[in-house]
């Protein structure tokens, strides 16, 4: 078994594709962004992203083979996300999927988009990092998972409401700043006083590990507008503290991140912490949980930034621990978005 892996990721706005050798050496990742197209909506608009995915997934899938020098007939397997995410977006992907792998006779992976997350830190480390404490912070999804090995993760917390990448792109849209809201706010923060504003940590009364953004937002929302339920957000230009607000927002949401995290890995007497997602390419988040990591002998891993978002290096590395596993799936595989 030559151990390469195609992998093909459309959960979202990314059309991505890759070739992993053994889960971990990568060949080629190649993703094809959607960003512009949503920019103007300030958001994923459902129906732009799907047709976006059907003009894009075999030109980034031939890309992919292409960089790394591999034609179908070398492949292991096909992996592929199959949940969760847009259907619309997700169908487009299994079925180039299923059409490759029925046509080549290659076994066919259905991957779990979170769980894939939750091994792109780990693809990346020099040595074995099981078992451990995952966070994943995205734009869909905020929450803690004890990771036994790369197929077995456990959900121990979760946010109530909001994701922490949701929080970030309603309050860059409150400001004014363009999407995507993760970046546009941290390069504003660089300019303001992270102690200026007093934004609330949110804490449960039992003490419990876990999270909730709607607060946080809803705060930010007040300072920008008062107290006057009916008054309009003011413009960006008539916002005199904006960079401050930025710079707030942004260490109050990583304080409420970084405290649950660490608490629940010493909770659980877990060594290390792996922290995925859209939000782990934020430097203050990084910077935070290292050090306060560090103190409390924890490693803390974070993969590259390129791994942080949607790839499907990710989705192809831990394809490979399907695969090793007999977890193969025929034709009816299906989609799911949740």
């Amino acid at each position: 078994m030559s151990g390469l892996i195609l992998g093909i990721e459309s959960s979202c706005d990314e059309t991505a594709a890759a070739v992993v050798r053994g889960g971990r050496e990568v060949l080629s990742s190649v993703i094809a962004s959607q960003i512009a197209e949503h920019a103007p909506f300030g958001g994923v608009v459902p129906e732009i992203a799907g047709r976006s995915h059907l003009r894009a997934v075999m030109p980034t899938i031939d890309q992919a083979l292409a960089a790394a020098n591999t034609r179908l007939e070398d492949l292991a397997a096909i992996a592929v996300t199959t949940r969760p995410g847009l259907i619309g977006s997700l169908l487009v992907g299994l079925s180039a999927a299923k059409g490759l792998a029925h046509a080549r006779g290659l076994p066919l992976l259905g991957v779990d988009h979170i769980e894939a997350h939750a091994y792109a830190a780990v693809m990346e480390a020099p040595e074995d990092a099981y078992p451990n404490l995952t966070l994943v912070v995205s734009g869909g999804h905020t929450a803690l998972y004890e990771a036994r090995s790369p197929t077995q993760l456990t959900r121990l917390a979760e946010t109530r409401d909001d994701s922490a990448g949701e929080a970030f792109d309603k309050v860059a849209h409150l400001l004014g700043l363009p999407y995507p809201g993760g970046p546009s706010v941290s390069r504003l923060a660089e300019q303001g006083d992270p102690r200026r504003i007093r934004f609330p940590r949110y804490r449960t009364k039992s003490g419990e590990p876990d999270f909730s953004f709607s607060g946080l937002k809803t705060a930010v929302l007040y300072h920008l507008r008062g107290q006057d339920a009916l008054a309009a957000t003011p413009p960006p230009e008539a916002i005199p503290d904006r960079a401050h607000v930025a710079a707030s927002f942004q260490a109050a949401a990583v304080d409420a991140l970084v405290g649950p995290s660490l608490e629940l890995a010493t909770r659980r007497g877990l060594q290390t912490l792996a922290v995925v997602g859209g939000v782990a390419c934020n430097l203050r988040l990084r910077e935070s949980m290292r050090t306060k990591a560090d103190a409390l002998g924890i490693r803390c891993l974070f993969p590259s930034p390129i791994y942080c978002t949607d790839n499907a290096a990710m989705i192809a590395g831990l394809g490979w621990h399907l695969l090793q596993a007999g977890s193969t799936s025929g034709l009816e595989l299906d989609a799911s978005p949740r």
